[in-house]
């Protein structure tokens, strides 16, 4: 009769286990090391330090951030990028950011290919439906800006 085999299967030790984990994340590992080197070198990670541990100072640093002229303005335009965000239709953003994304795809495609264009294959390319839906688009967007654009001047001619 036969006799049954002792057989215990190889346990990695956690430092094998870490190597080939390490080994497998290197090219994330490699982008997380120069995001910490950038927030090292920006104060970032000072802060950030002191914002997980609520240590004394963490107002000084935060404000030492944000003083200055340029502190001001990411300030003020963050204000104006959120004011413009709740003005703006979430169905109509979706369907212009989509469209920008099929354009920017397509410019890339264009590129790699080298295709040039001609100013008599400019104007072959205005009979396109494609193209002349989206130059209504993009003038539509002039005649929006320049609709505000006017009346913001009246507007700051009448403040005066």
């Amino acid at each position: 009769m036969a006799k049954a085999i002792e057989y215990t299967p190889y346990v990695p030790t956690p430092a094998e286990r870490l190597g080939a984990a390490t080994a497998q994340a290197e090219p994330a590992l490699a982008e997380a090391l120069e995001l910490l080197t950038e927030l090292h070198q920006r104060g970032g990670l000072d802060l950030a330090l002191k914002l997980m541990r609520g240590s004394e100072g963490l107002t000084a640093a935060a404000l030492d951030k944000v003083t200055g002229e340029t502190g001001t303005n990411i300030i003020r335009n963050v204000v104006e990028l959120g004011k413009l965000a709740g003005s703006l239709d979430p169905a109509e953003l979706e369907v212009l950011l989509g469209a920008l994304g099929g354009g920017v795809r397509q410019a890339a495609r264009s590129i790699e290919a080298g295709e040039r264009v001609t100013p008599a294959g400019a104007l072959r390319q205005l009979a396109d439906p494609d193209v002349q839906l989206a130059l209504g688009a993009v003038f539509g967007l002039l005649r929006g800006m320049g609709s505000a654009l006017r009346q913001a001047r009246e507007e700051q001619g009448r403040g005066e």
